[in-house]
């Protein structure tokens, strides 16, 4: 081991839970898909102006894409292992039911 060694994201200071980012990706997926079905292929701008990363526009073929792609985005951070980005979809797609079912005015 090379104790000079940190990671390129500090790894935070908590228990492993699941994925905050995959339970809100898994989530707005999931109301997302109920609102304009399976298959929207959309592309994101978000960060084409940012200097200190690739800004290049992002192409999805789906929300799950999209959704897939941000909670992986944890486990190459270093900050979730794989159990905890998967269940966090899973979670958040529960939460995205759970919306769905609420009646507004």
């Amino acid at each position: 081991m090379n104790a000079g060694w940190t990671p390129i994201l500090p790894t935070p200071p908590f228990p492993e839970y699941t994925s905050g980012h995959s339970v809100q990706s898994g989530a707005a997926a999931q109301v997302l898909e109920s609102l304009y079905g399976f298959n929207y292929a959309f592309q994101d701008n978000t960060h084409e102006q940012r200097g200190d990363i690739n800004g290049t526009p992002r192409n999805y073929v789906s929300f799950a894409d999209f959704a897939n792609e941000a909670a992986i985005s944890r486990f190459y951070g270093g900050i979730h292992y794989k159990k905890a980005i998967f269940e966090g979809v899973g979670q958040g797609r529960l939460v995205g039911l759970n919306v769905l079912k609420l009646q507004f005015k």
